[in-house]
């Protein structure tokens, strides 16, 4: 591998800067980014919801560029994409999610660019339309990057079954996140979130839309409060299901806290209990790696990538999926129950992450990847 001492340019062209785990991933990339000599730049191709995930780049000194396209294989647009990728003049360009992979392995190709593109998510998209993109995009990965990284073995073994691409293509590279120094300040989060010092605090980060399994934690809060009445969920994140679950956390009024989108969600997973993840299917969650960053136990599904992470009855708790209601309402209660289970699943959970999933451990993997396919400093355009 290269001396960190000479810097790799990096060019990551993501579809969006919405809510989502993978938007919100690359403001993490960028922390570790100096740590193995690469220099990060941000590109996206789609203006949506007012690009949420900006502000943390920004915060990291990175202005993502709005590419500004309108359509997926329109000649105008593909040729907006070269000429952005020509301008951030990249040592090689790392794509994320599917419309990039598109246009922007098209636009490394033309370029005769060294590209790789990231495997975010394990689910096929419904109707025939959309699986004709899924395809799409697909074959412009097989096609346009010369290697494929999925985020945990689960999700290597689910492209490969597929049939998309080859084995000797798809590599695997966990993703990574920055750790928060300021876990001291968690009693001020508390008071600045409207919960008190003893309440016993469930946090849920994730995008408020199906699948993610918001209803299953606030029914399990519901049953949890008899036992543990200063139980309170706070439900960090935004997204397109957020007044249906409004209206399911009505009843429960105070208990659960709704506090939108934020870009400091490492601060305010110091100041929680347990972090609860229900969800229906998920690659890595970048929540799961941020709670173990602040040694938070997770109370999770099984499902995915997750279990490379999360180990049970060591790091967290797991439960089947799709999750149950009293399944996860007893692991919860588990811990919340336990001052000492709480302090050890905490602890080897920090310890997991220092030694696994640390933002700077993540960059020096990414960048061994894009050596190996032959990204060189000054080797741009």
């Amino acid at each position: 591998m290269a001396s960190v001492a000479t810097p790799l340019r990096v060019h990551a062209l993501i579809a969006s800067l919405t809510w989502g785990g993978a938007e919100t991933l690359l403001a993490h990339l960028a922390a570790g980014a100096p740590a193995a000599g690469l220099e990060l730049s941000v590109g996206y191709l789609l203006e949506r919801d007012g690009s949420p995930a900006a502000a943390a780049l920004r915060a990291r000194g990175i202005e993502p560029r709005l590419v500004g396209v309108r359509s997926l294989v329109a000649p105008a647009d593909l040729r907006r994409v070269r000429r952005h990728v020509a301008a951030a003049a990249p040592d090689v360009l790392h794509t994320h999610l599917g419309y990039a992979d598109l246009m922007g392995g098209l636009a490394a190709r033309s370029l005769r660019l060294p590209a790789v593109a990231t495997i975010h998510v394990m689910e096929r998209s419904s109707g025939a339309r959309e699986r004709a993109k899924d395809e799409l995009m697909a074959l412009a990965r097989r096609r346009c990057a010369r290697r494929v990284i999925c985020v945990s073995e689960c999700a290597r073994r689910w492209y490969l079954a597929t049939g998309w691409d080859a084995p000797e293509r798809v590599v695997v590279v966990p993703n990574g996140v920055a750790a928060n120094a300021a876990t001291s300040a968690a009693p001020s989060t508390r008071a600045r979130l409207g919960l008190a010092p003893e309440d016993l605090v469930v946090a849920m980060a994730a995008v408020l839309r199906e699948g993610k399994g918001h209803d299953v934690a606030i029914a399990a809060v519901r049953v949890l409060r008899a036992q543990f009445p200063s139980v309170r969920l706070l439900v960090l994140g935004d997204g397109p299901e957020r007044a249906r679950i409004a209206r399911l956390a009505a009843p429960l009024s105070d208990a659960v806290v709704l506090a939108g989108h934020r870009d400091d969600v490492p601060v305010l997973l110091a100041a929680a209990d347990v972090l609860v993840h229900p969800t229906a299917h998920d690659a890595l969650p970048s929540a799961v790696l941020e709670a173990m960053a602040a040694g938070v136990p997770v109370v999770a599904s099984a499902v995915g990538g997750i279990p490379e992470a999360v180990i049970d009855g060591e790091t967290g708790l797991l439960v089947r999926a799709p999750p149950r209601v009293d399944e996860l309402a007893a692991a919860l209660g588990r811990v919340l129950g336990d001052l000492d289970l709480r302090a050890r699943l905490g602890a080897a959970a920090r310890a997991r992450y220092e030694t696994r999933f640390t933002a700077e451990r993540w960059a020096r993997r990414l960048r061994s990847v894009y050596e190996e396919v032959g990204a060189r400093p000054g080797g741009a355009l």
